[in-house]
């Protein structure tokens, strides 16, 4: 048996690297197949994550729901771990990349997650239903099911809002992308019953927020479960951009969880 290495040949080589998503040759770079110059001026930044994940272009329609289910997650306060994590961080002496990595690298399954979730909760539910069950059935169970496993119903219920103000104009674009034929309205209704059952005998309604809302969208638009968090973070690390500049120019340095006027040396 021969062991001994040999040299890759170049067609060897550019099998191991090829790719359906570009093609880069000196003096052409090729995105899906389509020229970069082309695309620049012309296509959009949300319409061309869609050209590069899933392999051909959105209509119009259809970029302006994914693009608003984006503009609506890109931030949700200092508290949250993400953003806190990238304004310590950026207070260390790492460059804004570094900060912009440790907060991305914080939105995990209980921070950041619940989209992918919730896409797979719904996707369950549609999945059922197609298989002959009726909407109330096939949700009941897929809610059960899920709750056997955790106490916590992926996009629904919120721990500061009462009601999650991206909730509805959210989902009245849906309904209008259902009206005008973009999308089929299969996981909105799914959503929406998912939403009734959990607040059936209830004093206290527990609306669905913003995960729930945005699994809707990918799901209609017909986004894989995995996509639903990525989508989230490319958003997300917009406000963590933010968050990070700013606490750059302020000054501080080794910024901790706390202010240090409460720190035990200060008492």
């Amino acid at each position: 048996m021969d062991t001994e290495p040999r040299d890759a040949t170049a067609g060897e080589v550019a099998d191991w690297w090829a790719t359906s998503i570009s093609r880069m040759e000196p003096g052409v770079l090729e995105l899906r197949g389509i020229p970069v110059q082309e695309l620049i001026g012309s296509h959009g930044f949300v319409a061309t994550i869609w050209l590069l994940v899933r392999g051909s272009s959105p209509t119009p329609q259809e970029a302006a729901l994914l693009e608003a289910a984006m503009v609506a997650s890109v931030d949700h306060g200092p508290q949250a771990p993400s953003i806190a994590i990238a304004r310590m961080t950026v207070t260390c002496g790492v460059g804004i990349n570094n900060a912009m990595a440790s907060g991305v690298n914080a939105l995990g399954d209980s921070h950041g997650g619940a989209g992918q979730q919730c896409v797979e909760l719904l996707s369950e539910i549609v999945a059922r239903e197609s298989g002959g069950l009726d909407l109330t059935e096939a949700t009941t169970q897929v809610v059960a099911e899920h709750r056997a496993r955790s106490r916590y119903l992926p996009g629904f219920g919120h721990r500061f809002h009462p009601v999650d103000p991206r909730r509805a104009p959210l989902l009245a674009l849906v309904d209008a992308a259902v009206e005008n034929g973009v999308v089929a309205g299969r996981h909105l209704r799914a959503a929406r019953e998912v939403e009734r059952l959990l607040n059936e005998g209830r004093t206290k309604p527990v609306p669905m927020n913003i995960d729930g809302a945005t699994a809707v969208i990918y799901a209609e638009l017909g986004f894989a479960p995995p996509l639903a968090r990525g989508l989230f973070v490319l958003s997300r690390s917009v406000g963590i951009l933010a968050h990070a500049w700013e606490e750059s120019t302020q000054g501080r340095r080794n910024k901790g969880p706390m202010p240090t006027s409460i720190l035990p040396a200060h008492r």
